[in-house]
């Protein structure tokens, strides 16, 4: 039983006639005719007796019209219910890498959930190809990536900005006397990495790997923070995205290296399955995302 032909039912029990019916709902009369015709055979009785040019309802079409509202009622719940307005809820799962999570998202998910307080947002930091995974899985719906700028066949996404990166050292480091720092500089420092699989660490050594230098001893860390600490503490030098260490930066806690980072930018990305149905919240999320990253983008270099 199709709802619309119950509508068209119940615009014809108001309003008395399949003529001013058609004119409401802007319909050509025959299309009504059909609906009630198609309606009365489905149920297997009359609705209307039509005598002369008037029309009443049969006994079927009284017993009907409770059961025709109720259900019209419902529908009309149901598109509140699912009507995108402020009152935005459901569950929101976004992936992204330790320093995007850190240092890009926490603005973003304020201003969302300022505004959508019922919608819950569950993070889940991982490396970008573990992320990029949980997308084709559908465990994610959303994930910012930090990598070369990259495109996938079954994966939407989006350059929201081309990152500049930044060789820290910690305060009176020599090498910040030297116009330009160049890879064989770096022969005998201590190099404090991210972990393996980074991106930007992957670009780094590459570089250095390119131009014969292969830096050792080494340091290894899981965060972003606990590398800057170990900077300013003197244990060594890192290859860190400007914005994970602008603060440090500006109040005079690390130095930057004339470093040339061209060949090894990396660009935050925005990226979710092309199948993907855009659900309210993730629409009204994506838009933050996109709102920020315009933001981003004005931000000034530090030299």
């Amino acid at each position: 039983m199709e709802s619309r032909h119950l509508f068209t039912f119940l615009v014809v029990v108001e309003v008395g006639s399949f003529t001013r019916a058609a004119q409401k709902l802007d319909y050509a009369q025959s299309s009504i005719t059909a609906q009630i015709q198609a309606l009365e055979a489905e149920l297997g009785q009359p609705l209307f007796d039509r005598i002369s040019k008037k029309i009443t309802l049969t006994d079927a079409g009284r017993r009907l019209l409770p059961y025709a509202q109720e259900i019209s009622k419902m529908h009309a719940l149901a598109q509140d219910a699912l009507r995108f307005d402020s009152e935005l809820s459901g569950t929101l799962r976004i992936g992204a890498p330790e320093s995007l999570a850190a240092f890009r998202l926490p603005g973003i998910i304020k201003e969302f959930r300022g505004r959508y307080p019922q919608v819950q947002i569950i993070l889940k930091p991982g490396a970008c190809w573990e992320l990029t995974d949980f997308i084709r899985s559908g465990e994610l719906d959303l994930v910012l990536l930090l990598q070369p700028e990259t495109e996938y066949k079954d994966i939407h996404i989006e350059t929201l900005i081309h990152e500049e990166m930044a060789l820290v050292a910690p305060l009176l480091h020599p090498l910040h006397n030297l116009k330009q720092v160049e890879p064989h500089h770096l022969k005998g420092e201590t190099i404090l990495h991210t972990e393996t699989g980074c991106s930007y660490r992957i670009l780094f050594e590459r570089y250095l790997n390119h131009h014969g230098v292969f830096p050792d001893p080494k340091l290894e860390f899981w965060s972003i923070e606990a590398i800057k600490q170990c900077v300013m503490a003197g244990l060594g030098i890192s290859f860190l995205p400007l914005v994970t260490v602008r603060n440090e930066l500006v109040e005079g806690k690390l130095v930057k290296l004339n470093w040339n980072d061209e060949s090894q930018r990396v660009a935050t990305q925005v990226a979710y399955h092309h199948k993907k149905w855009m659900s309210p919240a993730l629409s009204e999320f994506l838009h933050t995302v996109q709102k920020h990253a315009a933001e981003w983008r004005e931000e000034p270099t530090i030299c």
